[in-house]
C-alpha cells in the first residue's frame, strides 16, 4: 500500500514539473506561431480556442521567429519571461497579452541585441514590462497598462539604443515611467502620437518619459503627445532628458500636450541641439513646492552650451513658466531664425508670477512673446514676471523687447492656408499649386537642405523617400515663402 501511494507522488511530481517546462525554439530558421510552439512542447504552451495559456519560459533563437497573426489572448504565468534573440512580430487586429493571475505578473520580455521585434494592435498588462536591448524595435497602436517591474524596473519600455518607433499608443496607470532609457546608453526614438497618462504609481521621483543621451546628429523625436499626470502621484514628472556622462543630445519635443504633472519638461546636462516648439505646458504644478518642482519648462547645465530653442509654446498656471539653472541659456525669440510666439499665463507660486526666472549669469534673448497673456502689457508689467539682473545685478538680463500679444509677427502670406497631402506621409506628397509656388524643399530638424525640387501651377505630386520622423517643408517662390511640418511614417 506504501509503495503505491510512493508510486502516485511520485507520479504526480513528475506531472508537474512537465507542465512548467521552458523552452527554446530550434535555432533552425522556423518560423512558427504559438500552435507551433505548442505542439512542440504542449508543457510549455496550452492551447484552447483562441486562449493561450505560457507555463514556463519561452526563448526565441537567434535564426528563429515567433509570429502571432490571429486574434488571441496570451496568459503567462507568474515571473515568467519571454525573451527574444530572433524575431518576434505581433501584427493581427486584437492580442492581448496578460496574466494568469492579475495579483501575480509575468515577469515581461527581454527583446536581446540584434532581435527585431514589430508590435502592433496589442494590450499588454500585468506584466513586468519591455526590456529593449535591440535597435530594431516598434510598437503601434498597442495598450500598455497595470505593469509592474519585472524584465525592467525603469520604464514599461526602457530602450537601450538605436532609433526605435514608439507610435499611436496609450500608456496608462503602470508602476514605473512610460518610456525611459539608460544614462550611459545613446537612443534617439521616434515617439509620435502616443497618450500617456498616469504612469509611475510607485510615486518614485521619475517623470513620465524619462531618457537620456542621443545619437550624434539623428534626434530624439517627441511630437505630438499627450502626456498627463496623476495628482495622487506628486513625485511624476511630464518629461526629463539628463546628459550626466557627456554624451551627444539632438532632441525635438515639438507639439505636445502637457498637464498635471510635477513639472512639464526639464533638460538637465548640455546640449548639442534642442528644440522645445510648439507645446501647450499647463498646470504641472501637482507637489505644490517651488523648491523641488513646478517649471513648465527647466534647463539646467554646468556649462555654457547651444541655446535650447524655445519657440511657440503656451504655459500656463505652472509653479514658474521657464527657470534656467548653472550655466543653461535658451533662446526664446532673436531676430533671425526664432519668431518667439510663446504665451504665459498665471504662473505663480507665492503670490508672484514668473513667467521667466533666469537664475544664470547668461543674457537671455527673448524677444516677441507674450508674456502676459490676455492683456496689451505694458514694459513695467512684463518687467514684474521675468525675474533676471534688474533683480539681482549678479544674473543675466532677459531681452524681452518687442513683446505682444494676439497673434504675433503673421505677415500677410498667400502661404499661410496652403497645405499638402497626406500628413503624415508615407511615400509621396500631393498639393494644388494656386499660389505660384515655385520652388519645394525639404530640412531636416537640424535645418539641413535635404531635397529641393521645382514644381509647376496646378496638380502636384512628390514623391519621399525618407526615413521616419519629422521634416520641414518650405514653398517659396520670388516675392514670399512658407514652411509647414511633414511627419514621415
Amino acid at each position: 500500500m506504501k509503495k503505491t501511494i510512493l508510486s502516485v507522488f511520485f507520479t504526480l511530481l513528475t506531472c508537474a514539473i512537465v507542465i512548467a517546462q521552458d523552452y527554446t525554439t530550434p535555432n533552425t530558421g522556423v518560423t512558427w506561431t504559438l500552435d507551433d510552439i505548442a505542439a512542440a512542447s504542449p508543457s510549455t504552451i496550452t492551447v484552447s480556442g483562441n486562449d493561450y495559456t505560457l507555463l514556463g519560459n519561452l526563448t526565441i533563437a537567434e535564426n528563429d521567429a515567433v509570429i502571432i497573426n490571429t486574434d488571441l489572448t496570451l496568459r503567462i504565468d507568474f515571473e515568467k519571461r519571454v525573451t527574444v534573440f530572433g524575431d518576434f512580430t505581433v501584427n493581427a487586429n486584437a492580442v492581448t497579452i496578460t496574466a494568469i493571475d492579475e495579483n501575480a505578473p509575468y515577469d515581461g520580455f527581454r527583446f536581446e541585441e540584434f532581435s527585431t521585434i514589430d508590435i502592433s494592435n496589442a494590450t499588454i498588462k500585468y506584466g513586468g514590462g519591455l526590456r529593449v536591448l535591440t535597435e530594431t524595435f516598434s510598437i503601434d497602436n498597442c495598450t500598455l497598462t497595470n505593469n509592474v517591474s519585472g524584465t525592467t524596473s525603469s520604464a514599461v519600455i526602457q530602450l537601450s539604443r538605436g532609433m526605435p518607433q514608439i507610435t499611436n499608443n496609450t500608456i496608462a496607470f503602470n508602476s514605473n515611467p512610460a518610456i525611459g532609457s539608460a544614462a550611459n546608453s545613446a537612443v534617439s526614438a521616434y515617439i509620435f502620437n502616443n497618450t500617456i497618462e498616469g504612469n509611475n504609481t510607485a510615486n518614485s521621483n521619475r517623470p513620465q518619459i524619462n531618457l537620456g543621451p542621443t545619437l550624434a546628429n539623428e534626434p530624439l523625436q517627441i511630437v505630438q503627445n499627450t502626456i498627463i499626470g496623476d495628482p495622487a502621484l506628486e513625485q511624476a514628472g511630464g518629461i526629463a532628458i539628463a546628459n550626466f556622462v557627456g554624451g551627444d543630445v539632438f532632441v525635438v519635443i515639438d507639439n505636445n500636450t502637457i498637464r498635471d504633472n510635477r513639472y512639464g519638461i526639464t533638460i538637465l546636462g548640455n546640449v548639442d541641439s534642442t528644440q522645445i516648439i510648439n507645446n501647450i505646458i499647463e498646470d504641472n504644478n501637482i507637489q505644490g513646492d517651488p523648491l523641488l518642482g513646478g517649471s513648465g519648462i527647466n534647463h539646467n547645465a554646468s556649462n555654457v552650451g547651444p541655446a535650447v530653442i524655445i519657440e511657440g509654446n503656451e504655459i500656463r498656471r505652472n509653479l514658474w513658466g521657464i527657470t534656467l539653472q548653472g550655466s543653461a541659456t535658451v533662446n526664446l525669440g532673436d531676430d533671425s531664425g526664432n519668431p518667439g510666439d510663446n504665451v504665459f499665463s498665471e504662473n505663480e507660486n507665492g503670490g508672484v508670477v514668473y513667467a521667466l526666472y533666469n537664475n544664470t549669469p547668461n543674457p537671455i534673448s527673448a524677444k516677441n512673446n507674450c508674456w502676459i497673456e490676455g492683456q496689451q502689457s505694458t514694459e513695467a508689467q512684463v518687467e514684474d514676471v521675468i525675474y533676471h539682473s534688474v533683480d539681482d545685478p549678479n544674473l543675466g538680463e532677459v531681452i524681452f523687447d518687442p513683446f505682444l500679444c494676439g497673434i504675433l509677427s503673421v505677415a500677410d502670406n498667400a502661404f499661410e492656408n496652403f497645405s499638402f497631402y497626406p500628413n503624415p506621409v508615407k511615400n509621396e506628397i500631393n498639393f494644388n499649386n494656386i499660389v505660384s509656388i515655385e520652388k519645394v524643399e525639404i530640412y531636416g530638424v537640424q535645418g539641413n537642405l535635404i531635397a529641393s525640387k521645382i514644381v509647376s501651377n496646378g496638380q502636384n505630386t512628390l514623391p519621399i523617400n525618407l526615413p521616419t520622423g519629422l521634416y520641414f517643408v518650405k514653398f517659396s517662390n520670388d516675392a514670399q515663402a512658407g514652411t509647414k511640418k511633414m511627419i514621415v511614417e
